[in-house]
């Protein structure tokens, strides 16, 4: 037997020594685990509290109450949860240092810790020491998987990080050197797909969550949106019974122009009690309802802003709500949320940026792009087409409604598969838009770069990558910016 695979069954079978510090991922922690994957956080909780009577001295509880911590500070963004939970970071780092050295759980512990913290933080707006933490955990995770190199669930996260870190927006490129954060999509990638596809007795516990992180780089970053949704369909993933797997195949099913199947995802939820009570999913079937303009729009999103205590896509949801009683021809109403725009919520992404720009520049838009736009953003490609019969450029006045017009009708294109039709439209959004504030020339290129990627063509795939990156001070920049980025590098095979 090899040496990582003796490490690997001692692991496995160790014995506890009770009376000191030591880590035990026995079948009762298995259990609490994969019952807070699942976002089961009560039943979760029950088990550690039971192992921790058991075995006080066994860390693995205390490591994994960090991710009951982390699923409800990051999908319910709590303030009150948020300041009451803030101590426990240090504790438990604290804590996980006390196991043996001799434990890769010593580092990898940590690891995770930090990095669970870092994506909190960023929620808070504490984006400095998530910058730091997310450092930490980059460090550790190499440590980890250099001394311990049998050790596959390193490589969960430095693979991860390794992804991101490759694709950090120019914006933010001060922070990444300040950090000493470097990174490669194909590296990361080929890390984690390793990680997945391994016998390591390790990666079948931590499989779910693997997959999670595999899953979203390979759509965000790799675009490769086709095969992430045959892996969801061929591994058979539990979207009744695990909410975390129901949340990432709706969420990506609405934001890859499919939210007819995103509601039935999320209607189609296991209803049992002890699941994670998620704000969130009322915000995801908003979105998916108003993209078909129905009326359940205005009970999803009203719920969400009523129920949901964080600040990320609030200003969102109200422009949201804003657009569909906009539509309905309740001019009074709509004017109403545009001004809770301003109010409520905070500007930290993009999509909230762009909101509280649109509420401030008392412009509406015009009532025949919002509404194409919203149908093919769901997918409803014929019906956006339909709803721009018979307009031209004619039809508008302002420069940026012209360039909007050619953008619309690129994607439309693009979703039925009529690609060259697509690329017309897009080069007409480049040529008419490249000097204007919104985003369409930019997102057009990057659309171009999709196209001649898709058709093996790299050399121009690369050119219209790099003409996204080049055009500037538009809305969604940086993150226009890290989806050409990523671009580029599976270009160079980087």
């Amino acid at each position: 037997m090899s040496a990582p695979a003796v490490l690997v069954v001692s692991l496995l079978f160790a014995v506890p020594v009770f009376g000191q510090k030591h880590f035990d991922f026995n079948d009762n922690c298995r259990q609490a685990y994969r019952e807070i994957i699942q976002l089961r956080l009560d039943e979760g909780g029950r088990l550690l509290a039971a192992e921790k009577k058991r075995d006080p001295d066994n860390l693995i509880p205390i490591f994994l109450d960090n991710y009951i911590d982390f699923f409800q500070l990051f999908f319910n963004e709590d303030p009150a949860e948020y300041q009451a939970s803030k101590g426990r970071l240090e504790q438990r780092i604290a804590s996980m240092a006390e196991g043996p050295e001799s434990s890769p759980f010593n580092l990898f512990t940590r690891s995770v810790i930090h990095f669970q913290w870092a994506a909190i933080q960023i929620k808070f707006g504490d984006n400095w020491d998530a910058g730091w933490d997310f450092r930490r955990s980059s460090l550790q995770s190499k440590e980890c998987a250099k001394k311990f190199p049998g050790f596959g669930p390193a490589t969960m996260l430095s693979g991860t990080m390794q992804v991101v870190a490759g694709t950090i927006p120019d914006g933010y490129k001060w922070l990444s050197s300040l950090l000493g954060i470097r990174g490669s999509v194909s590296g990361g990638m080929q890390v984690l797909d390793h990680f997945l596809s391994s016998d390591d007795p390790w990666a079948e516990l931590f499989r779910d969550e693997t997959t999670f992180y595999y899953l979203y780089l390979q759509f965000y970053i790799q675009n490769k949106r086709e095969e992430v949704f045959s892996f969801i369909r061929q591994h058979k993933l539990d979207v009744r019974n695990n909410y975390l797997y129901a949340y990432l195949y709706a969420n990506l099913c609405i934001n890859d122009q499919q939210s007819s199947l995103a509601e039935k995802i999320i209607a189609g939820r296991s209803h049992s009690p002890g699941y994670l009570d998620m704000p969130v999913w009322d915000l995801e079937m908003g979105y998916a309802s108003l993209n078909h303009l129905e009326p359940g729009t205005v009970l999803y999103l009203e719920r969400f802003l009523h129920r949901f205590k964080g600040r990320f896509y609030v200003k969102d949801a109200l422009e949201k709500l804003s657009w569909y009683y906009y539509l309905k021809g309740d001019q009074a109403k709509a004017d109403s949320l545009r001004g809770l725009v301003t109010q409520k919520g905070t500007a930290e992404s993009d999509a909230d940026r762009q909101a509280l720009k649109d509420a401030r520049s008392g412009k509406w838009p015009d009532k025949t792009l919002l509404e194409s736009r919203l149908l093919s953003d769901g997918g409803y490609f014929e019906e956006a087409l339909s709803a721009l019969k018979g307009v031209s450029t004619s039809s508008f006045a302002r420069p940026e409604e012209k360039c909007e017009l050619a953008y619309r009708l690129g994607r439309i294109y693009d979703g039925l598969g009529r690609g060259d039709e697509a690329i017309s439209a897009y080069l007409t959004t480049i040529k008419t838009g490249e000097y204007l504030k919104e985003y369409y020339a930019a997102r057009a290129a990057l659309q171009v770069g999709y196209i001649y990627e898709q058709r093996g063509d790299c050399s121009q795939a690369m050119a219209y990558f790099q003409k996204c990156l080049s055009l500037k001070d538009h809305e969604y920049k940086n993150s226009l910016d890290q989806r050409a980025k990523a671009g580029v590098a599976r270009c160079k095979g980087e």
